[in-house]
């Protein structure tokens, strides 16, 4: 195993776009792994975009990623005590529009669509599909 050295102004550079902290808040409220169609269905974001947004997330150390087969399943990256912090202050952070709930409820509803506990169906949402 290597250690990756990220410095902290990526780390909040990473997290300088909405559409980011949607993405970590998201995967750190339900601590779940998601491939990019469950996230695209969830956040109602189009597929390229949110591609971008997870690369970002991978290169600030962030999101660990694995793939199996055609599906890349993205995770937040835990047990570096000051991720966990990290991760714990954007879940208490306050959800004055309602929009991180509605994100939870659609990522919820999107992950009963799996297949033993995988991803096997694409984007559900067909307009935000690359």
């Amino acid at each position: 195993m290597h250690t990756v050295q990220v410095k902290p102004q990526e780390i909040f550079q990473a997290l300088a776009d909405p559409t980011r902290v949607r993405i970590v808040r998201l995967l750190a409220e339900t601590d779940e792994e998601a491939c990019l169609c469950e996230l695209v269905d969830s956040l109602l974001e189009p597929q390229y975009k949110l591609s971008r947004h997870v690369k970002v997330l991978r290169q600030a150390g962030l999101l660990s990623a694995v793939k199996e087969g055609r599906w890349v399943y993205h995770r937040l990256v835990e047990g570096i005590p000051y991720l966990d912090r990290l991760y714990e202050a954007l879940q208490v952070l306050p959800d004055v529009d309602g929009g991180f709930a509605r994100d939870v409820e659609r990522f919820r509803q999107r992950m009963c669509l799996r297949e033993d506990g995988r991803c096997r169906i694409g984007i559900q949402t067909p307009e935000l599909a690359a």
